[in-house]
């Protein structure tokens, strides 16, 4: 195939006989898309063609005529993206009581707002999706009964849910994953019944401290008559008694691999795909100590863990130290973790702008207050992910690192950017090589641009203890396969296929095979296909390794899979998400963070 463009900075070098042009790249997906010679067809007889229809940044349809300023303008990251309420998928849903096929009679009687009659949802439910049930294969019963959309394979003609006693454990699910939130103690948590002592003692010794200083005062001039004593400040041994070092769960970070803790892509099914390809550290999504405080069902979902993740933790966001001790003291009772992490490197406004995230970079007291706070309660190491700052030209971090030291934490990860640069710029590797120095014998991972096992060799030759791998693992999750084997993965369009329908079956059994489990494990799916896209195969590269911050031009694949899995284009990533869970309903809209790609 000729060259159609010209390979331009910035731009990955694919080989020639692959390059290709914009229209050429889609003509070629459109010739093989299931349904298009009858579309071809209806556009020959003069009918009206059917286009897929874009959503604008506030999701509502995009008028179909824009002057090009207007369309240049939108392009880009969808910051102001709105928060998508969860879609019902089902006019009526049919009563838990009924699905689970209770002895007893529903606890809400008439006032129920579920049904209760079988015959009359089957009238209205849409078809099933296959003939095999994962969950029934996998764990010898469907807890979703007749309302798993693979249902055929696992009820009997009376519509009776059938169970493989060969297979059936009742703890099944309880044993593969953990940190489940027990309903009494969120209903505790709720009426504000559980108690803190460890956190409250901590914080009365900063309370402690801050009225002796304000009595030390002198009232005239406002400055202080006496130096501050030693209970001044963050909390001593004699103050409450607790955890020697010694004493605490140790962990031996030192050369791992970490998977970083993604926010809605770090998912649980994600990191079990992770792990299998060689992941040695995972912990999970950012979760907001003040809605774990308050017992919210969706941000303790977060801190689950499955059985396979042998090394786990959990990040923590919070901007008070009240309340992020309060939370670590929570966690370190209720649910089994081998780390807690803080997140300070969260650049997005919504929590910077709080003080959360990169902002406790900028306020010291607080951020020692917290970490003091959190170490005196828990019984696992504290770690903390920091940027090198806020202000790109302004490095903060080789000043708070020996602080850090001193404050107890037992990991520090350093993102080689500052909150200002995000991902415009490379990772500055040789300023974490001189913060890994400062941070001896405190282990110090370092974070950024990590796209192949040569990425990771370079890294390591500077002074980090570990790798910490975000959008690499996105791009391509068998990367940690890579670097531990010392080598490039020229992975087929099949193996790759493999491993999304592997994604499905995890997210099937994560957030369930009814309808409404179907189309979030969808919009999981969807969100990981929107960084899948940019892997650029190995045999089609003129200079291997790929770097992280070069774009891939409009190219074909050795195969027609491998150029749809290059599409950048929503609507081919919902093609490729009916491979595996079946057509979309129709009332669906996925809204990434792209304001130019969007699907209803």
């Amino acid at each position: 195939m000729e060259s159609a463009v010209e390979v331009e900075r910035g731009t990955a070098p694919i080989k020639e006989q692959f390059l290709t042009s914009k229209e050429k790249f889609h003509a070629f997906l459109d010739s093989g898309r299931p349904g298009q010679k009858s579309e071809d067809a209806e556009r020959d007889s003069g009918e009206p063609e059917q286009k897929r229809i874009r959503l604008d940044s506030e999701g509502a349809p995009e008028e179909p005529e824009k002057k090009e300023e207007e369309k240049k303008r939108r392009r880009g990251q969808n910051k102001s993206r709105p928060r998508m309420k969860p879609q019902s998928y089902e006019g009526r849903r049919l009563c838990p009581s009924i699905i689970q096929e209770r002895d007893t009679k529903c606890f809400f009687g008439d006032k129920c707002r579920f049904l209760h009659d079988v015959s009359e949802y089957m009238r209205s439910k849409a078809e099933d999706l296959g003939e095999q049930c994962y969950l029934f294969n996998t764990f010898g019963k469907c807890q979703y009964g007749v309302t798993c959309r693979f249902a055929k394979a696992h009820t009997s003609a009376e519509m009776k849910n059938l169970v493989n006693a060969d297979l059936y454990k009742p703890s099944a699910d309880r044993e593969t994953v953990r940190n489940h939130l027990d309903k009494d103690l969120q209903r505790r948590l709720r009426k504000k019944q559980v108690s803190f002592s460890g956190a409250e003692a901590f914080l009365k010794t900063i309370s402690r401290g801050k009225k002796l200083e304000e009595e030390q005062r002198d009232p005239e001039t406002q400055e202080s008559a006496v130096p501050p004593v030693k209970t001044v400040g963050p909390i001593t041994d004699a103050d409450i008694i607790k955890l020697r070092p010694c004493e605490k769960k140790q962990v031996d970070f030192r050369d791992k691999l970490y998977l970083a803790p993604l926010t809605t892509c770090g998912n649980l099914p994600f990191r079990r795909v992770c792990k299998r390809f060689g992941a040695d550290v995972t912990c999970g999504e950012m979760a907001m100590c003040t809605n774990l405080l308050q017992g919210q069902a969706s941000e303790w979902a977060l801190l689950k863990r499955h059985a396979s993740e042998d090394l786990f933790g959990v990040q923590l966001e919070g901007c008070f130290p009240d309340t992020m001790t309060r939370c670590a003291e929570l966690l370190n009772q209720n649910i089994d973790v081998d780390f807690v992490d803080i997140n300070s490197g969260c650049p997005i406004d919504l929590v910077y702008k709080k003080g959360g995230g990169c902002g406790l970079m900028t306020r010291t007291t607080k951020f020692e207050q917290i970490v003091r706070g959190m170490n005196s309660v828990l019984d696992v190491p504290l770690t903390v992910k920091i940027r090198t700052g806020v202000q790109q030209n302004c490095n903060v971090a080789h000043k708070l690192i020996p602080e850090m030291k001193k404050w107890g934490v037992s990991l520090i990860t350093l993102h080689g950017r500052s909150r200002e640069q995000r991902y415009t710029k490379s990772a500055d590797w040789d300023y974490i090589d001189t913060c890994s120095q400062l941070a001896a014998p405190v282990p110090l991972f370092g974070n950024g641009d990590i796209l192949s096992y040569e990425d990771a060799m370079k890294a390591r030759e500077t002074g980090v203890s570990g790798i910490m791998v975000a959008r690499g693992a996105l791009i391509k999750p068998w990367l940690f396969t890579e670097i531990k084997e010392s080598r490039h993965w020229d992975i087929s369009s099949s193996e790759r296929l493999d491993i999304l329908r592997d994604f499905s079956n995890f997210g099937l059994e994560h957030w369930g095979s009814d309808t409404q489990g179907v189309e979030k494990t969808r919009s999981f799916l969807l969100e990981w296909l929107s960084f899948l896209c940019r892997y650029i195969p190995v045999g089609l590269l003129e200079r291997v390794p790929q770097k992280i911050n070069e774009r891939p031009p409009f190219y074909m694949g050795r195969d027609y899979m491998e150029t749809l899995m290059a599409s950048q284009h929503v609507g081919d990533w919902i093609q490729i998400s009916e491979m595996l869970l079946g057509p979309v309903p129709n009332n669906f809209s996925f809204l990434p963070k792209h304001k130019a790609n969007a699907y209803k």
